[in-house]
């Protein structure tokens, strides 16, 4: 692919991602949708979303994947739609990928990757800016909320982690959808005497599991085709800055002073351990 292509198509699927933080605080702050649902009907529009792209290209037929990876993304969506009843979109985004991060560096190192010194300033960057972000203060997030969103961001990791190196992502992802989907109705039925449904909250859930979840991660994994590992890693800490930006705009979100200096913390030290390691190679 042309640089041009590959630079569109990363553009494109980083707003899909910011995206769904958009959608889920929009559908549960201002629709009657309750977290469960929205979460369900996300997975189960993603996987109808994803089989249908794969049906179309004719290898629909014996999905591959694994539970205990469908597991790991319903636990991603089902803590994310929770953590985002209570999170500004802005700090969703910046925990979620910000713990995404932490657990891949954190697998690396417990395989047994060595860090210079510079990689482990940017670690401890990383951890100091999201102890700050959570540390009690008339700006911090609620703790409970917090916790779940960065749950959200060590199953997404695992998530990821598993499927490293898949030769076809998009049937994997269709297959763990599609499974994960038993998950996410058995979440509704437990849930069903707090669920709570209207027309707008369920357009976004389905917005964000057919557009910004299933044709978002196909067009991210034709586009990981021209990217390095370190540049897929780095182009993913443009999510909160999107997501923030976008929440500014559409849902009239403040940007407190803690969570811009918690940004710059997390994001930047996360940035030096992804270039230095570049560097290093």
């Amino acid at each position: 692919m042309s640089p041009a292509r590959v630079s569109v198509l990363t553009g494109v699927s980083m707003m899909a991602f910011a995206g769904n933080s958009l959608l889920c605080r929009l559908a549960l702050k201002s629709t009657g949708i309750d977290p469960a649902s929205f979460a369900s009907i996300r997975i189960l529009s993603g996987a109808l979303m994803l089989w249908l792209i794969v049906r179309a290209r004719g290898n629909a037929r014996g999905l591959p994947g694994n539970w205990l990876s469908a597991f790991s993304l319903f636990c991603y969506a089902a803590c994310f739609s929770f953590a985002y009843a209570g999170l500004p979109t802005g700090t969703g985004a910046l925990l979620l990928f910000g713990a995404v991060q932490v657990m891949m560096i954190g697998y690396g190192l417990w395989r047994g990757e060595r860090l210079s010194a510079w990689q482990i300033a940017g670690l401890v960057c990383a951890f100091a800016g999201l102890v700050g972000l959570l540390l009690p203060g008339l700006s911090a997030p609620p703790l409970r909320e917090a916790l779940l969103m960065l749950v959200a961001g060590a199953a997404w990791g695992i998530y990821s982690l598993r499927g490293k190196g898949t030769q076809d992502p998009a049937r994997v992802t269709a297959g763990n959808f599609l499974r994960s989907g038993v998950f996410a109705v058995a979440l509704s039925a437990v849930m069903v005497t707090h669920a709570s449904f209207d027309t707008a909250g369920v357009g976004y859930a389905i917005t964000s599991g057919a557009l910004a979840s299933g044709v978002g991660y196909i067009i991210w994994y034709t586009a990981l085709r021209g990217l390095t590992a370190t540049g897929a890693a780095s182009v993913q800490l443009s999510v909160p800055v999107i997501a923030a930006v976008g929440a500014i705009v559409l849902l009239d979100e403040p940007v407190t002073l803690r969570l811009f200096i918690a940004s710059v913390v997390i994001l930047g030290g996360i940035a030096l351990v992804i270039f230095d390691r570049r560097k290093s190679r």
